[in-house]
């Protein structure tokens, strides 16, 4: 096969879907404050995913087709989300899910992952987006304190910013399913962006490695 993406697809039009992301404004180009602080002329938000069923169900397919071959016996996605698509592969592929709080609770059972696993079972990690990787990382640490074993995880979009490389200097495996060239590329042959818009996404990518290879 063409690429290690291209038998992802599964049902989905990968074309359609991506086209759909970006009319719906879960791709938007412009001038976007990062959580660092860095100006990108790019930014990504899913989480209006919610509000639309098909697309939730679209990216809940290619994550889980991204998967195959993977040894897990339970999922989790990164909060916050990434919660509904683990929810919906969960339900649609009869798969046990285990949800990681991002807050202790003072009451009640003081667990930072709820659902019922045992000890050492393999979870699977799902995710929307990747930047340095460092949400993935911080997840991996709960389950493991929690008894659950992570080493491989699923992500719909790779900023290509090196997230990649600190997940697998960290010993944990990634699979995308698209990342911003690919995203880049069909967008612009769709007629959706303009070369200059690829040209200035590319150039903000390659000035903004926050990890090197090796490092």
């Amino acid at each position: 096969s063409s690429g290690m993406n291209a038998e992802y697809g599964g049902s989905v039009n990968k074309v359609e879907f991506v086209r759909a992301l970006y009319r719906n404004g879960a791709i938007k180009f412009g001038e976007y404050k990062l959580k660092s602080g860095i100006m990108s002329p790019v930014y990504f938000d899913l989480r209006c995913l919610v509000s639309l069923p098909g697309l939730l169900r679209d990216a809940s397919t290619l994550l889980h087709a991204a998967a195959q071959g993977m040894d897990y016996a339970c999922i989790c996605g990164v909060p916050y989300t990434a919660l509904p698509i683990a929810t919906v592969i969960s339900v649609e592929h009869d798969i046990p899910m285990v949800i990681r709080r991002k807050e202790m609770k003072d009451y009640g059972t003081k667990k930072m992952v709820e659902g019922i696993f045992e000890l050492g079972d393999r979870c699977l990690i799902i995710e929307d987006v990747i930047t340095t990787g460092g949400s993935i990382l911080e997840t991996v640490d709960v389950l493991q304190k929690a008894g659950l074993t992570s080493c491989d995880g699923v992500v719909l979009l790779d900023r290509q910013q090196g997230g990649q490389i600190n997940l697998t200097n960290n010993n944990f495996n990634i699979r995308s399913v698209f990342n911003i060239t690919e995203i880049l590329d069909l967008l612009h042959s769709a007629g959706d962006i303009t070369r200059e818009t690829v040209d200035k996404t590319i150039a903000f990518v390659n000035d903004n490695q926050l990890f090197k290879q090796g490092s």
